[in-house]
């Protein structure tokens, strides 16, 4: 940075922005056609409020009717409603303005002209912040258009431009001032915007093709993110007057440096590539790993996000479903089978024990009977107490949880089995304490009524 110039640089800029000021606020208090404007636009002001009060309840009441409206319509209604005031403001100061501009000199309604540009600007710039969905980026975002649309408008741009080109740091040949700076600071924002748009736009055009599978679907959405937004940043970065052919060499010194120190991190990216492209799991499969069963939310690329019955999301790593045994109920399609295991009395017939069972799983509303996927049931062995059986039945939903429908298909068994007579036995056992004299009382006969005693 040149340190002899920028002091008296700031110095002159700041002298001359005072004059400018005190020359304004000389023009401002002296009477004439300014203080009539100034005065003429209080009043439009105050006209817009009253409008805005007379007429707020009018306008809520036609929005409540817009029932068959479309959401996004909805909120731009509403966006609008809430700045009712402004938009009379605009109407009344330009047509005050365009009336003055016919009726007197055009110099009597500059000041009014200003006034109606800025509000429109700033109106005009709400409206389009609302793409913005970041709150903090959406107010940086309008407050440095409204800067910008104010200067413009007071005609103070080329100063303010050569201002801030003046103060500088120069690195050999290459001049950064702090205009380039914030130009490259608005050319990012519009590209990263631009970027964030074009890449859902690409996910909701990829989602609903569907010739491709929902694991490519995801990772062609990801390069295309991924190359869209390097892209802006590259852009930006040039913008600046960075070469960068001279940040190889660092950024590979560099990138040797992260690559240690973030292992884990790339190793969940690679692993995040992987499973999309040999599309081992897919948004909608139901796994079980470990302790978690549940379903895939989403795959991304550091971790793949499973929702679970209960309501808990799991943010499990990629690498663990790369180096771990993951069980995918939903892998080649989506039909699972379970099996319940119960006993039944030797008494009981066990011709009959399977065919109410079997009519007890059909009757359950989420168990299949098609050919090939119909409830069976079998004899597993002799138990000491009962005669064991396993009954199989499939289902198509293992999202809609698995043990609410084992659960159906007990209580199904259990009031066939009390309908049918059938036993559900239970182990019973003889309790002997050691070391403990056993008390043996006889019972004491009474005499007969009337017979002697002795």
């Amino acid at each position: 940075m040149n340190q002899e110039q920028l002091p008296e640089t700031l110095i002159e800029f700041l002298v001359s922005l005072w004059s400018k000021v005190w020359m304004l606020s000389e023009q401002f208090l002296t009477p004439g056609w300014r203080q009539y404007q100034m005065l003429i636009v209080g009043g439009l002001v105050i006209l817009a409020y009253l409008l805005r009060l007379l007429t707020k309840t009018q306008w809520d009441h036609w929005g409540h009717r817009r029932t068959g409206w479309p959401k996004w319509r909805l909120r731009a209604l509403i966006h609008m409603i809430r700045r009712l005031t402004l938009i009379y403001f605009i109407v009344l100061s330009w047509a005050a303005y365009l009336l003055m501009q016919n009726v007197t000199w055009p110099s009597r309604s500059y000041l009014i002209g200003i006034a109606a540009t800025l509000a429109t600007a700033w109106l005009v710039i709400g409206i389009i912040a609302r793409l913005v969905r970041n709150h903090t980026l959406r107010r940086l975002f309008t407050w440095s258009l409204w800067i910008y649309a104010t200067l413009v408008a007071l005609n103070l741009v080329d100063d303010v431009a050569e201002f801030l080109d003046s103060v500088a740091i120069t690195f050999g040949a290459m001049h950064l001032s702090m205009l380039a700076v914030l130009k490259a600071l608005m050319l990012a924002a519009v590209l990263l915007t631009l970027a964030r748009f074009g890449s859902n736009a690409a996910g909701k055009g990829l989602k609903g093709n569907s010739d491709i599978s929902p694991s490519m679907q995801v990772l062609i959405g990801k390069a295309i993110q991924l190359a869209l937004y390097g892209l802006a940043i590259i852009i930006s970065i040039r913008a600046i007057g960075f070469d960068l052919t001279g940040l190889a060499v660092l950024s590979g010194a560099v990138g040797v440096g992260i690559g240690f120190g973030l292992q884990k991190v790339v190793s969940n990216l690679v692993s995040g590539i992987i499973i999309l492209m040999d599309r081992s799991i897919k948004p909608g499969d139901v796994i079980s790993l470990g302790e978690t069963f549940g379903w895939i939310n989403a795959l991304g690329a550091r971790y793949v996000s499973v929702v679970t019955r209960d309501g808990r999301e799991y943010l499990i790593p990629n690498e663990d479903l790369i180096t771990s045994q993951v069980v995918n109920w939903s892998h080649s399609d989506r039909y699972v089978r379970l099996d319940i295991n119960f006993g039944t009395g030797y008494g009981d017939d066990p011709h009959q024990v399977r065919r109410v069972a079997i009519a007890a799983a059909r009757s359950v509303n989420r168990v299949l009977s098609t050919p090939g996927k119909a409830p069976v049931c079998h004899i597993t062995g002799f138990g000491d107490s009962s005669v064991d059986y396993v009954l199989r039945f499939w289902i198509s939903d293992p999202t809609a949880g698995l043990t609410n429908i084992r659960g159906n298909v007990f209580l199904a068994l259990w009031d066939a089995f009390q309908a049918e007579g059938i036993s559900i036995p239970f182990p019973q056992r003889e309790v002997r304490v050691l070391n403990t004299p056993l008390e043996i009382s006889e019972p004491v006969e009474e005499p007969a009524p009337g017979a002697p005693k002795g």
